[in-house]
Order: structure tokens, then C-alpha cells, then sequence
């Protein structure tokens, strides 16, 4: 598999388990504010934080755009 798809699954199960959403609600608002094109674009820098680290850095991310 893919390096950064295999981490977008890292987040989007991070994100879920944070939050206590399903895998479907979770995907729902990764789609709805274009989290894994976020996740793609800065895999960079996020790939090296933590896993709390880079939900904060997700919801924040979210929080801009709503």
C-alpha cells in the first residue's frame, strides 16, 4: 500500500477513535472539508507528529473552514 495512504488511514482512524465517530462519519467530514487532500498536501511535516498531535492539527484544519 501506498505510504501516504496508508497514513490517510492512520488519520481518518485517529480522527474516528478521538472523537468516538463510525468509520463513516469520520470519512463523511474528512470529504465534506477535504481533510485528505490536507493530508496529502502537508504529509510531509504531519507524518512525523503524534497521533493526538495530528487530530488537534485535523480539527483545527476543519475549524478554518467552518
Amino acid at each position: 500500500m501506498d505510504k501516504i495512504l496508508s497514513f490517510k488511514v492512520f488519520c481518518l482512524e485517529s480522527y474516528k477513535a478521538v472523537h468516538n465517530l463510525s468509520g463513516t462519519a469520520a470519512c463523511e467530514i474528512f470529504v465534506k472539508y477535504n481533510v485528505f487532500d490536507y493530508i496529502t498536501n502537508f504529509y510531509d511535516v504531519l507524518h512525523s507528529y503524534g497521533r493526538l498531535y495530528i487530530v488537534s492539527d485535523i480539527d483545527e484544519y476543519i475549524s478554518l473552514r467552518t
